[in-house]
């Protein structure tokens, strides 16, 4: 899987360690975060993510700033995208299965590596789930077109 991955300056360290896990698990991981921890506006990495996802050009992606939350506000303003922030794995799961989230983001200051990874596995093992779920989905859309 192609999975694009960015960061701000407060997670330089986990997206390193984030990504050496991702491809030691197969995937092709696509770096536009930074990697230095010089000060950097999250919402240029959030939108620059969401373009590659829209593009082809990744399947999915990860973000991670100090809380998740900004990323998760800067990526959703992109049509088409539904990022969702993460801190354990059954949100992950579930925000993959129910709402075809194609970004999860995190935050450095609020979980550890462990969690992180747990919560990459259980987002990465699951499936969108059709039926009721992507009608929701649908709904979704909707509004994000009429606003």
């Amino acid at each position: 899987m192609k999975i694009v991955i960015g960061n701000d300056h407060a997670a330089v360290a986990m997206k390193k360690q984030v990504s050496e896990y991702l491809a030691d698990q197969g995937h092709e991981v696509i770096n536009i975060g930074i990697d230095q921890e010089e000060r950097c506006n999250y919402p240029d990495y959030a939108k620059k993510a969401a373009e590659y996802i829209n593009a082809g050009k990744a399947d999915v992606g990860v973000l991670i700033c100090g809380t998740g939350a900004g990323m998760a506000i800067a990526a959703n303003k992109v049509k088409g995208i539904r990022a969702v922030v993460c801190s354990e794995p059954v949100t992950a799961r579930l925000a993959r299965e129910h709402n075809h989230a194609n970004i999860i983001t995190f935050g450095a200051r609020v979980i550890g590596i462990e969690m992180a990874i747990a919560i990459l596995d259980a987002y990465l093992n699951a499936e969108e789930l059709g039926g009721r779920h992507a009608e929701r989905v649908g709904l979704i859309t909707q509004i994000e077109e009429k606003g």
